[in-house]
């Protein structure tokens, strides 16, 4: 059993909304399948329908455009699949895009072109204009693949300003939301986005559910051949247990007032007084998620020794635990070293002033042991 502790990594998975658990224990109750014509099927396809529409709500979107997924990634390789099935022959991918982006970019086998982004972790604005101004009408329609907040750092990304290039070049911007959904206002007319990926588990709701929402510019191939769910774009019968609780979850989300930055920058003030760097402290970043930097300790040995003393943080992506290792992101940023050094503290909507205090408190307490134990003159 885990210890009790300090829970700071939201952002790999937040834990589950009580409104969440409600609405899931109500949902094991409806026997029906949503696609069955009978009572018992009718019943169910309100309780779905009615999750589509609070997701849609969040999305800033019609219910229509939202088409439940298994997860964020499979939202997002159904976003640059479809793309490709649409015509592009070059896709434009920033360098901090999750892993799925990319692989699926890289998988697609068509041209891929990856945007550098400033040493802030800010999209490099004038590099996307470059590859927009250079496009050959070989390459079909444009394709930009932009997280609205990156999951390492928190840094906020230019998604409207970059989606008004995009789509004055005709093209077509995919944003990846996952992160930012809950935290920030999003939305395909707010993004300037024509398909936005969400995932349930990131603000309070299951894990196994997430959502690809498409504007009326996209068009979404199906990628999973079988029966006509979800308006045909993804065959299968519907997770109705996960979608009630991401719905929930979302209306909870949306209905919450936005966390502030002030708990989360006390902490980064006696962090960077102890001797931790900020990462992207310069750029527009999510209130409640902090990446900082240690010059003499690897991120596996922070992770472990916060571990240890009952505060719960992660080296970056959830998707790459087990193999702690540089991170691309901060590579991308030109961090060098520091890239295999940086930690992130996440929180969300269980999380208060005190639990960054309690972390900021044991980073402090395991970096000064460790310098100690390096320098025993000094104590």
């Amino acid at each position: 059993m885990t210890a009790p502790g300090v829970y700071l990594d939201h952002c790999a998975t937040s834990p589950l909304r009580p409104e969440a658990r409600t609405a899931m224990t109500a949902a094991f109750d409806v026997v029906g399948n949503p696609s069955s014509v009978h009572a018992d099927g009718r019943a169910a396809r309100a309780l779905l329908e009615q999750a589509r529409g609070q997701v849609a709500s969040l999305a800033g979107a019609k219910p229509a455009s939202v088409t439940f997924t298994s997860g964020g990634t499979e939202a997002n390789v159904l976003a640059v699949r479809s793309a490709v099935a649409a015509g592009s022959r070059r896709l434009l991918v920033s360098a901090i895009e999750h892993d799925c982006v990319r692989e699926a970019a890289l998988a697609s086998g068509v041209e891929v072109v990856e945007l550098p982004v400033l040493a802030n972790g800010v999209l490099d604005l004038e590099a996307l204009q470059a590859a927009l101004d250079a496009w050959p009408p070989a390459a079909g329609p444009v394709f930009l693949a932009l997280m609205a907040a990156n999951n390492e750092t928190g840094v906020i990304q230019p998604v409207r300003e970059a989606g008004e290039r995009v789509r004055a070049a005709g093209g077509w911007l995919h944003v990846d939301a996952v992160q930012a959904a809950g935290r920030i206002p999003v939305g395909l007319d707010l993004c300037c986005a024509d398909t936005l990926a969400l995932s349930a588990h990131k603000l309070g709701g299951p894990q196994g559910i997430g959502a690809l929402v498409a504007g009326p510019r996209s068009r979404i191939v199906r990628d999973l051949p079988g029966g006509g769910q979800e308006q045909g774009r993804r065959a299968g019968t519907q997770n109705l247990i996960g979608a009630a609780g991401f719905g929930a979850a979302a209306a909870a989300a949306l209905a919450a007032e936005p966390a502030g930055p002030q708990a989360r920058d006390m902490a980064a003030e006696r962090l960077t007084e102890a001797g931790a760097r900020v990462v992207g402290a310069d750029a527009p970043r999510l209130a409640d998620v902090l990446c900082i930097a240690a010059p003499d300790m690897s991120s596996e040995i922070q992770v472990m020794g916060l571990d240890l003393a009952g505060v719960r943080v992660s080296a970056g992506a959830a998707c790459s635990s087990g193999k702690v290792k540089p991170s691309r992101v901060l590579e991308a940023m030109g961090m060098g070293e520091l890239a295999g050094r940086a930690i992130r503290l996440s929180g969300g909507w269980s999380t208060g002033p005190e639990d960054w205090r309690i972390a900021a408190e044991a980073w402090i307490d395991l970096k000064t042991r460790r310098d100690l134990r390096r320098h025993p003159a000094a104590a």
